[in-house]
């Protein structure tokens, strides 16, 4: 048994993935100006040497989310 997609099925009717791209396409600026803010906030809470380790862990992350995501973006695409 799968328990993402038990739970994917039975609350949203399709992956969280598709779902979340489907929000970030439709409600682009929201997110960039959530993401400015949370950024705003951690360099005011952050020194300098931390933000730029954090920074490198997510490029990292990015880059691999990137090698192994590699499909499209398919507006309302539905789970297999």
């Amino acid at each position: 048994m799968n328990l993402y997609k038990e739970l994917w099925s039975r609350i949203g009717g399709r992956p969280y993935t598709y779902i979340l791209r489907d929000i970030w396409h439709k409600y682009e600026w929201f997110w960039i100006a959530g993401l400015m803010i949370a950024g705003g906030a951690v360099v005011h809470y952050w020194d300098f040497m931390t933000l730029l380790k954090a920074l490198g862990i997510f490029t990292v992350g990015y880059i691999a989310g990137h090698l192994f995501w590699g499909r499209s973006y398919i507006e309302n695409q539905q789970g297999e």
